[in-house]
């Protein structure tokens, strides 16, 4: 099954609403998604709204307790860097099993979904345990990478330090998708400009602002495409 690892030049920048895209946009194409939020902070019992409930919407789920548990095992209260919310309640993240459980499909049903997605938390270096980032996540699991990123004042050198750090870790960018921020110094088509010219062999996409947040994504532009379905496409000629 291709699996992808979501991550970010940093925190609010929007993973949570590329993912759920995703899942809309393949599940439209007839083609069985699994997402998973291992990892969430700033995380109340009953909050509808957290990126876990938003996962599972876009999965056409219900954000019932016993769902969310099963998508987002570890869930701290306080929202700031997993490993200081864990410390804060006498817990701690225990890595290898972080591992495995990105692996898995805690939501299985009768058909094997064509595409698994982990989103991460925060950006690519938040620290998960006193010694692990999101970054030795990433690398544990070998998945290629979506980057996201925005285009508000600072974007660019978020982005591309991000990029970086990851080539340089031997980690594969399948894409970067520019998030169009509320606030932005120049029009978005100069941000994506700039990006494709120092990631020349990286694909860049765009992802304006929707008026209706997720409840217009049918506004939004085809990610998948481009993306993913001429892989799942092979992947099921393969199994056939």
């Amino acid at each position: 099954m291709p699996s992808f690892f979501i991550t970010s030049s940093g925190t609010d920048v929007g993973k949570t609403f590329v993912a759920a895209l995703f899942a809309h946009q393949l599940r439209e194409h007839g083609l069985q998604v699994e997402l998973l939020k291992p990892v969430i902070t700033g995380f109340a019992i009953g909050d509808k709204k957290c990126d876990s409930a938003i996962l599972l919407d876009s999965l056409g789920h219900s954000a019932e307790a016993e769902r969310i548990v099963a998508i987002s095992p570890w869930r701290f209260h306080d929202a700031i860097s997993p490993d200081m919310a864990a410390a804060r309640e006498d817990r701690t993240i225990d890595f290898d099993e972080l591992v495995r459980f990105s692996q898995t499909n805690p939501l299985a049903g009768e058909t094997e979904p064509d595409f698994r997605f982990v989103e991460g938390i925060g950006g690519v270096m938040v620290p998960l345990t006193e010694s692990k980032t999101v970054l030795d996540w990433i690398e544990a699991l070998g998945y290629p990478v979506i980057l996201v990123v925005g285009s508000y004042l600072g974007s660019l050198n978020h982005a591309l330090t991000s990029a970086q750090i990851l080539e340089r870790a031997g980690v594969e960018i399948a894409a970067v998708i520019v998030s169009e921020s509320a606030h932005q110094p120049v029009p978005l088509a100069d941000t994506i400009l700039t990006l494709q010219r120092f990631l020349a062999d990286v694909q860049v996409l765009t992802l304006p602002r929707l008026p209706n947040g997720l409840e217009g994504w049918r506004e939004a532009p085809d990610l998948v495409t481009p993306l993913f379905l001429e892989a799942a496409r092979a992947n099921r000629r393969g199994a056939s």
